[in-house]
Formats: C-alpha cells, sequence, structure tokens
C-alpha cells in the first residue's frame, strides 16, 4: 500500500513539473482617446520553453471612410530568455510584411521585408512581456525583420491607472531609430502599458483588459 502511495505521488510531481504555464496580456488599443481594436499576447511556459502568439487588429475611420487599418499576427519561441523562432505577417494600410526567423547553430538567421541577417545565438525581439528584454543593446522588430539600436532610460517610479484603478508603475522610455516608446510596469514586473507617438503628432496607446 505504501508503495502504491509513493508511485502515485511520485506521478503527481511529473506530471505537475511538465504542466505548461500560460500567461495573457490583453489590451484595448486607443489612438488619442478613440478606441480603435486590440492586441493580444498570450505566452505558455514549460520549463525553459516559451511559444508566444499575438494577435493585433486596429482599424481608423472618420465619418464612416477608413483611414488606416493595421492586421499582424506573429509566433515567436523561446528558449529563457533567447529567441529561438520567429514567424510573422502584417498588413500594414495595405503594405504586406512578413518575418521569418530560426536559431542556426550557434548564429539566429533572419529574414524580413527589411532584408536578411545573422545575429547572434542568443537574441531577443521587442518582448515587452518580458522586462529583461530592455537590458538590450539590439532588437529585433517582428513586422519588417529590421534589426534596431535601442537606448533605455533609468526606470522611474510613477502612478497609472490599470482598470480603473490607481496602483505604482515603474516607467521607461525606450528609444530606437524614430521609434519614441513609453512603457510601464507593476513593482512584480508585470507589464501594464505602453504608449508611443503615431503619425500626424497623435498617440497610440495600450492599456489593459
Amino acid at each position: 500500500m505504501l508503495k502504491k502511495i509513493t508511485l502515485l505521488m511520485t506521478l503527481l510531481a511529473l506530471s505537475t513539473s511538465v504542466t505548461a504555464m500560460q500567461q495573457e496580456w490583453r489590451f484595448r488599443v486607443f489612438l488619442d482617446d478613440k478606441e480603435i481594436g486590440y492586441h493580444d499576447f498570450v505566452l505558455q511556459e514549460q520549463d525553459e520553453h516559451r511559444n508566444l502568439k499575438s494577435e493585433a487588429n486596429f482599424e481608423y475611420r472618420m465619418l464612416f471612410v477608413k483611414l488606416c487599418g493595421y492586421e499582424h499576427q506573429n509566433v515567436e519561441t523561446w528558449s529563457g530568455n533567447c529567441l529561438t523562432g520567429i514567424e510573422s505577417s502584417t498588413d500594414a494600410n495595405g503594405k504586406p510584411y512578413q518575418v521569418s526567423g530560426s536559431l542556426q547553430g550557434d548564429r539566429f538567421v533572419l529574414s524580413g521585408t527589411a532584408g536578411e541577417a545573422e545575429l547572434p545565438s542568443c537574441s531577443m525581439s521587442f518582448a515587452y512581456w518580458n522586462p529583461e528584454f530592455l537590458k538590450q543593446k539590439r532588437l529585433i522588430n517582428v513586422q519588417n525583420g529590421e534589426v534596431l539600436d535601442v537606448e533605455v532610460s533609468e526606470p522611474e517610479l510613477t502612478q497609472l491607472e490599470v482598470r480603473g484603478e490607481m496602483q505604482p508603475a515603474w516607467r521607461y522610455l525606450l528609444g530606437a531609430g524614430e521609434m519614441k516608446i513609453e512603457l510601464w510596469y507593476s513593482e512584480n514586473h508585470e507589464w501594464l502599458a505602453l504608449e508611443t507617438e503615431a503619425r500626424g503628432g497623435r498617440r497610440l496607446i495600450y492599456k489593459l483588459l
């Protein structure tokens, strides 16, 4: 009887160790104060293996006329904090973009609308969900495959409204080429919000559902 109980406990422990954990970040997207769509991120983790799926759909209309549209799908695989694969497709106002990349030996081989590149084996995309990406000097743009030099400010402790309630949040400023991005994280390093400049001086804003 004791052997059976021990065996059952062992099997339960093994089952727990291989169970994948899942996290989700689902954002309402605004252009200034007008809601225009969504951007969802779903992360599955099992030990050091991570699989991220993201999907975005924005549409801005004025007087029933569609002024801009954006559709994006992306799948990334990771080993710890190192990107091992990426496949993305984007339609930005009717212009298509494709990105494909994979770890090949000691290099990450990338091909996209912006061209081809070979990167170090442990490279990262703009993985907003993983604050470790803020330590990087170069990041992959998953829309077109461009590799950008980045600069990140020191964090500033602020207050942020999340789901209708104010809470402490760490604010970072990220610069990459022409992109200037503001990011907020909780005191436990959970991604809370994003804001960046859009065309015409407008602001593109992500708010957690």
